[in-house]
Formats: structure tokens, C-alpha cells, sequence
């Protein structure tokens, strides 16, 4: 037989064939149509460690200004949606609910609740008042009347009993210009997570509203089956919270040491908590000084907000934040302390406050669930975001003891114990006395706006 003659362009014939028979084949994307009605939960859980718990009317909201706040959240007590993305002291236990009925917006809906709520058969989701809550718009600019810093900033970070090697970072204000302090005031940020919260606006529904400005009372429990009900919501509306899901026990936070010493910090692990961050403040004359638990540089303050689960594992790993296997950490020896530094207070111009938050991360429903089948769309009728921390202040420098007695016979964190997961969840993705007298307690945001101008 005589051989076929193989020419360069059976040649480049080949190698095409070979290239085509190696390309997967090419997969359905499958059609994903979002719901229109859509439900935004925000749990928090506040306190101020080594004191009962508090609840005094008329008094709702207590360090409420000392969060990040955000789009949608504006620091109104128990008026108000919105407190639970703040600090807080009181209401120890605040519950936000927002609404979005895109069939029919800005119509009254309820939300049915289970029995252990504790507040009745259900509560109401009113129109929003504009007025109450506020969207933060990004970058503030520069000052408009700056007015020369002075003092110092020293930044402090880790968990260590002496001050390592090359801290504190210290940024010198009185050589600052205008310019220059409101690039500082940029960089000092620190990380922020993007915010996956309700942007409340007109056409919203939320609670607490002016009709209804109950928080969670004591022993109060998500459990069970929720179902929203209104106009054109879908009667589908339902879904069950389990363990994984409820309110966040109060973080029960011991310290020992002065101002002087190091401080000890110690905490009984937290129900459900995926991480913790913890971060101190205080003034020396007209120096500020900060310190945070991360490992790594961090101011900390957009730290102190709800976090997302990838946002919390990828910070966690990037040791930002600690583990959920840590318990305990200490302050440096005197980085606090006044210029005396002979009392146990540290001096007598010594001050410091202590924040930590236990992030409970985020949970989502939706429902239907995805269809197996990537040909067939997945028509989303509607969807829930559960968002749940708990966070404590503190004086620093201050002896605090156990306080498993102040709520309960038995510490909530140590008697009920994580729980799996519900099962139709989606992909994270898809708060007896007044307060102490001589109290005083600076406020983050009030601080960096005095550094950098009125």
C-alpha cells in the first residue's frame, strides 16, 4: 500500500482535534432569580463585665455610640431599629428586624415568633420613619475647620505581659499639617468588613418601631419556628431557628492586674462564638494610647461590628482575631499607666477602657432551596440573614471576678453547649442598677474627631 503523504496542515488538523476532544464539555450556569421579600435579623448581647445585668428604662442604649454604627443604624436606644449594630449596656439583649417586601414595600407586616421569646405571639414590622434611621455615605473628607492636633498616639498590639520588640508605633500630631492628619485619619481605620446589613430606607418595615420598643427579656430564646405574614408575603414565609442560631450568652470576663502590672485577662468560652477580639483605650495628658489583641498592626474599631463567616475565618487565620480556643490574654505591663504610676490605678491621670466582642457569625435561609438540577432556574421567593455577637466593656485596670451568679445559678455559656447547623441553611453567602458613679468613658469617635479637628 503507499503511504498517504502527511503535509503540515494534517499535521495542525490533528493537534486541533486532539485540543477539542481534551476541552470539557461546556456546563449549564444555572438561572438564579432573587427573591423579593427579604428579612434582615440582628441579635446582639451587651454588658459591662463584673456588674449585673441591666435594664433601666428611660436609659436604653447606654454606649450605644461606641460602634461602628452604619448603613441603616442610627444610635437611637430603644426607640429605634438600629441599636443592635452599636455598643451597647443597656438593653442587655436588643433584637433588629428589618423588612423588605418588594411586592408590595412600605406596608405594615408581622413576624410570628416562637413561645421563648417571650414577647408574645408576634411582633409588629411598621413602615420606616426616615427621620430614625440614617445611611452613613463613604468618606467623610478632610475637616472643614481643622484645628492643630497635639500629643502623641501610641499603638500597642498582642497578647503579652511585657512590650515586644518595636512597639509602640507612635505617630507624633503636633507635626502633622491638615492634610496630613486626614490621611492618618484614613489609614488609622484599620480594617472594615463590607457591610452586609439591611440599608434601611423608605419602604422598609422594621422593629423596634413607635409602636413597639421591647428588647429581649432575660432568659429569652430564637427557638423555633418564625413566620412572616403581611401583604403579598408569600405564605411559604417560615423558618425554624435552632441552638446554632439563638441569642449569645453575656461574655463573662475576669481581669486582674492594675494599670501598673499587666493585665490578666481571662473569659469562659463563649456559646457559639467563631472568634473573639478585645481592645483597650486610654489617655496619658494629652497622649492617647491604644492597644488590640491582634497579632498583627490593627487599630481594631471596624472590628467591633457584625462580621460574615469568610470575614471572620480569613481574620482568624490571619491571627486579627483569636481563636475560639483561646482563653485568656494580657495587656503589656504599664502601657496604661498614668505618669505617677503609683497607685494601683496606674496614676492619677490614668484611665483606661477595655472592649471585647464575641463574633457569632452569620446565618442564611433561603427558600426554595437550589434545585439540583442546573437546567431548571432557581426562582427564590425569599430569604433570611441572621446575624447574631455579643460584646463587654470594662475599666481596665479594675479586679473583676466571676459573675456566674448575677444572671443565673449556672453560667449560661457553660450550660448549654453548640449545636449543628439547621440543616436548610444556605451558604453564609447566598443586652438591676444604675450605672457606677464617677463613671467616665471616652468615646472612640468623639477621640479621633478631637485628634484631628472640631
Amino acid at each position: 500500500m503507499t503511504p498517504m503523504p502527511f503535509s503540515r496542515g494534517h499535521l495542525c488538523a490533528a493537534v486541533l482535534l486532539m485540543l477539542a476532544s481534551a476541552t470539557p464539555a461546556q456546563t449549564t450556569q444555572q438561572v438564579v432569580r432573587p427573591p423579593k421579600v427579604l428579612l434582615w435579623m440582628d441579635v446582639s448581647t451587651g454588658g459591662m463585665a463584673g456588674m449585673p445585668e441591666m435594664d433601666i428604662p428611660g436609659m436604653g442604649g447606654l454606649m450605644a455610640g461606641m460602634g461602628r454604627g452604619g448603613p441603616g443604624a442610627k444610635n437611637t436606644g430603644r426607640e429605634y431599629y438600629g441599636s443592635a449594630r452599636g455598643f451597647h449596656v443597656m438593653p442587655p439583649r436588643i433584637l433588629d428586624i428589618a423588612l423588605w417586601n418588594g411586592l408590595k414595600p412600605g406596608v405594615e407586616a408581622s413576624q410570628r415568633i416562637p413561645s421563648g421569646l417571650k414577647l408574645g405571639e408576634k411582633l409588629p414590622l411598621l413602615p420606616v420613619i426616615p427621620d430614625k434611621v440614617v445611611e452613613e455615605k463613604g468618606g467623610q473628607g478632610a475637616p472643614t475647620d481643622y484645628e492643630k492636633p497635639k500629643g502623641r498616639i501610641l499603638f500597642y498590639w498582642g497578647c503579652s505581659p511585657t512590650v515586644r520588640s518595636g512597639q509602640p508605633r507612635v505617630v507624633d500630631l503636633s507635626k502633622m499639617s491638615a492634610d496630613s492628619a486626614a490621611a492618618f485619619g484614613s489609614a488609622f481605620s484599620g480594617r472594615f468588613a463590607p457591610d452586609r446589613g439591611a440599608k434601611v430606607r423608605a419602604g422598609y418595615d422594621v422593629f423596634p418601631n413607635e409602636r413597639d420598643q421591647r428588647s429581649i427579656p432575660r432568659d429569652g430564646s430564637l427557638i423555633g419556628e418564625h413566620q412572616v405574614q403581611g401583604d403579598s408575603v408569600p405564605d411559604s414565609f417560615r423558618f425554624n431557628l435552632g441552638p446554632a442560631h439563638d441569642i449569645m450568652p453575656p461574655i463573662e470576663l475576669q481581669s486582674q492586674g492594675g494599670l501598673s502590672d499587666s493585665v490578666s485577662l481571662s473569659w469562659v468560652p463563649v456559646t457559639n462564638a467563631r472568634a473573639y477580639f478585645l481592645h483597650a483605650m486610654g489617655a496619658q495628658g494629652d497622649d492617647m494610647i491604644f492597644w488590640s489583641s491582634s497579632e498583627v498592626p490593627d487599630t481594631g474599631f471596624g472590628l467591633f461590628d457584625y462580621l460574615s463567616n469568610s470575614t471572620i475565618e480569613k481574620w482568624t487565620t490571619e491571627k486579627v482575631l483569636l481563636a475560639t480556643s483561646v482563653t485568656q490574654c494580657s495587656v503589656p505591663k504599664g502601657i496604661m499607666a498614668g505618669r505617677g504610676g503609683g497607685s494601683r490605678r496606674g496614676g492619677d491621670d490614668a484611665g483606661a477602657m477595655l472592649r471585647m466582642i464575641a463574633y457569632g457569625g452569620e446565618h442564611g435561609f433561603v427558600h426554595p432551596p437550589r434545585p439540583t438540577d442546573p437546567k431548571v432556574p432557581w426562582d427564590q421567593e425569599w430569604s433570611v440573614r441572621l446575624r447574631v455577637k455579643s460584646q463587654t466593656m470594662a475599666m481596665l485596670g479594675e479586679e473583676i471576678e466571676p459573675q456566674h451568679n448575677a444572671r443565673s445559678t449556672e453560667s449560661p455559656a457553660r450550660s448549654r453547649k453548640v449545636q449543628p447547623p439547621n440543616s436548610n441553611e444556605a451558604p453564609p453567602d447566598a443586652s438591676d442598677e444604675a450605672s457606677p458613679k464617677g463613671l467616665s468613658i471616652p468615646n472612640p469617635a468623639s477621640v479621633l474627631k478631637g485628634l484631628f479637628g472640631r
